[in-house]
């Protein structure tokens, strides 16, 4: 790309958040104060992404398989939860940002998904950034649970097997109300998907770098962007 060409910029962003606890060990610290540190950032790297241009952004926070981590670790994600939504009350309307919750949230204590829902709907208005989080969160089981949307509303006559198309699947997932991912940033040095919106990422352009999530900036998500604009994005194999 020409120094005279514009950054294209991706409408929608997805981000596997990786890297905290091995960020935390190499200083010394507690996996824990990785996670601390991260959850710092995603506020940071929130305003970033509407300041230069992106609409949606998604974080990978907590996975199905992440409940088999250390329970003092888990405990201690629940708390970043937690401390993440209510802070989250008093920033979002100052940013003019929308959060969602995509996952199976049945897992969560009542005041944990209370909290969740009261600020989904506060923030259900505003109209800059639309954040998804990803908690408890599997493609495999979305997949899953929106097949087992489809096959109840076939039984219930509400819809027919001939009507099943992708963009009904498509209706039936965590993310049907926003556009796929054009971009899917996974950070600290693995380069796999991880379980992570596996229908939404089709045709999604993959950059997975080096840096640890908590040292994720500015610099790094344009840099991530820029490659982005350079790459000639094509759809069908034409």
């Amino acid at each position: 790309m020409s120094p005279e060409t514009p950054m294209i910029v991706p409408e929608h962003v997805a981000i596997i958040l990786d890297g905290n606890g091995r960020w935390a060990k190499n200083k010394g610290m507690p996996r824990t104060y990785g996670h601390t540190v991260g959850a710092k950032n995603v506020e940071n790297i929130c305003r970033e992404a509407w300041d230069i241009g992106i609409k949606y952004l998604t974080v990978y926070a907590f996975s199905t398989e992440n409940w088999s981590r250390p329970d003092d670790e888990v405990r201690t994600l629940m708390k970043l939860f937690s401390s993440y939504i209510k802070s989250t009350f008093k920033t979002a309307p100052k940013n003019n940002m929308r959060v969602r919750f995509i996952g199976d949230l049945s897992r969560f204590s009542d005041e944990l998904r209370s909290s969740m829902k009261e600020l989904e709907e506060f923030t259900s208005t505003l109209t800059g950034l639309s954040l998804q989080i990803c908690v408890n969160y599997g493609g495999r089981d979305e997949i899953r649970r929106a097949i087992q949307g489809i096959a109840h509303d076939i039984s219930e006559g509400r819809i027919r097997e001939d009507d099943i198309t992708e963009e009904l699947i498509s209706s039936y997932l965590d993310t049907k109300d926003i556009p796929d991912p054009d971009l899917l940033i996974r950070t600290s040095g693995e380069q796999r998907l991880s379980n992570y919106l596996l229908w939404q990422m089709a045709y999604t352009e993959f950059y997975f770098t080096d840096v640890a999530w908590p040292d994720f900036d500015r610099a790094e998500l344009i840099k991530a962007c820029t490659e982005y604009s350079q790459r000639n994005r094509r759809y069908g194999g034409i």
